[in-house]
């Protein structure tokens, strides 16, 4: 196209107030009034009346036809009538059977705010727009669900491949499967729940060996472990040896194998017993080394640890490992808030009680009774006296109270996510048969996977739409 534009026939920035723009939005004609557009002159099309050039034009609409003197616009016909209202009355309505996401981006595009929707319509708005924000949340959840559970099903096949090229690659994929998942097969369950049995009986008999009715002395009056408790203690530090083992030795990558944080917990619960034996040796091979018997003892209480090899059996164990590393914020957050209020709560004690209770003397000791107070423990040990310590305590363990709530409920949140991803996860691991090689990948449905990615693509240009400069300015002239 061809001639010239409003600004070069007398028009543009000294436009007469009575004069008209022919106006086309996908096919919807309209002439308006320069003078009704110039009422809010921070809009796309009032800014029109601005351009002094072809190129200024095109940054603001799709086309222009000179000839005809006339705007286009590629956007919804549907909805530019609410947008016509708006330059008539000044105000936005919003139809209850409206879209609120494309609403919602239409104003944005047209540069009209929101502080325009009329009051009869804009409490439902908000109320609508809150709704779908908090289904975009529960959108970017899922999505998140599936892409990870997507990203692990496709790292579990690719490390059932690897076996396709190696000896034995077939046999050594059964064990394989049998070891790592639990519940795939009659005899991985009947492995999951004896290697289950081992690890509780191993944990009872350390409780059980502290207590004065099983301590046993020997010859020169020191304490001994009792001969039946070293029985257990040494089948269950074999039956971990053979299973760490075991797993190393049908590995799909051996070099790899001690990056998954469940076989470093398989090595940290068998490693302490070896150390010890070895430490033993060297005490009793050089008697000027005996302090090293203290060594042994620190990593004997080690094997608590082996409680952790239960993760590997449980859901609700890895899902909860999953949970925490990735709440790390709100993790954070509760610490934060936490600290907050310990400090404050116990300079508030320190000051009513340091002259009325000896426990509450120095801002230190009140950091412990604010602590317990805050998170609701409540030992009892140490507790304010007057009535103004009462009323500080009361105050301190109802902040406590919202102070935890808060954040726990993002991390409840989180954790139920990746329960049912890690339940998801499990049962397709569970389906997949191996006999005959892989052939395929196991069908994932890609329409979802990717429906979910142009979603929050468009939720993100939607979010740096809204801090446009044309909206910023509008906002500085209202106020």
């Amino acid at each position: 196209m061809t001639g010239q534009v409003p600004g070069e026939a007398g028009g543009g920035a000294h436009m007469n107030g009575n004069a008209a723009i022919r106006i086309n939005v996908g096919g919807f004609k309209k002439r308006l009034l320069s003078d009704t557009l110039s009422r809010f002159p921070e809009t796309r099309l009032a800014r029109l009346l601005q351009c002094q050039s072809k190129e200024s034009i095109l940054e603001l609409c799709d086309d222009y036809d000179d000839t005809e003197k006339e705007f286009y616009f590629d956007r919804n016909p549907a909805l530019f009538p609410y947008v016509l209202n708006f330059y008539n009355t000044g105000r936005l309505h919003v139809m209850a059977e409206l879209c609120i996401f494309s609403f919602s981006q239409e104003i944005e595009y047209w540069g009209i705010n929101e502080f325009f929707i009329d009051s009869c319509c804009s409490s439902a708005y908000h109320c609508r727009k809150m709704d779908q924000d908090r289904d975009d949340w529960d959108d970017r959840s899922d999505e998140g669900s599936t892409t990870s559970s997507f990203d692990e099903l496709l790292e579990f096949y690719n490390d059932a491949s690897k076996f396709d090229k190696q000896p034995l690659g077939s046999a050594r994929r059964r064990v394989w499967l049998m070891l790592d998942n639990p519940g795939y097969s009659v005899a991985s369950r009947i492995i999951s729940i004896l290697s289950i049995l081992v690890v509780l009986g191993s944990i009872a008999t350390m409780c059980m060996n502290s207590m004065c009715e099983f301590s046993q002395l020997d010859g020169e009056g020191q304490p001994t472990e009792d001969p039946r408790f070293e029985i257990v203690e040494h089948f269950g530090i074999g039956w971990f040896t053979l299973e760490l083992v075991a797993r190393f030795m049908v590995a799909p990558d051996l070099m790899h194998f001690f990056y998954h944080p469940l076989n470093l917990i398989d090595l940290v619960s068998v490693l302490p017993f070896y150390l010890t034996l070895l430490i033993n040796l060297v005490v009793d091979s050089s008697p000027a080394l005996a302090n090293l018997g203290r060594v042994a003892q620190v990593l004997r209480l080690m094997r608590i640890f082996r409680i952790l090899k239960l993760a590997r059996h449980s859901t609700g164990l890895r899902s909860l490992g999953a949970t925490l590393r990735n709440s790390y914020k709100e993790v954070g957050l509760l610490l934060l808030y936490l600290t907050v209020g310990v400090s404050f709560f116990s300079v508030m004690a320190y000051t009513v009680e340091k002259e009325d209770s000896e426990d509450l003397s120095t801002i230190p000791a009140c950091w412990w009774w604010a602590t317990v107070s805050m998170t609701t423990v409540g030992y009892g040990d140490v507790v304010p006296v007057s009535i103004a310590g009462k009323l500080t305590a009361s105050a301190c363990i109802l902040a406590g109270i919202l102070v935890v709530v808060l954040p726990i409920t993002l991390i409840f949140n989180k954790f139920s996510l990746f329960y049912k991803r890690q339940k998801q996860l499990e049962i397709a691991m569970r389906s997949c048969d191996f006999d005959e090689g892989i052939k395929e990948v196991p069908s994932v449905n890609l329409r979802n996977y990717y429906a979910h990615k142009v979603k929050s693509l468009m939720a993100s240009l939607s979010n740096m739409s809204r801090s446009s400069p044309s909206e910023q300015s509008l906002n500085e002239s209202l106020h």
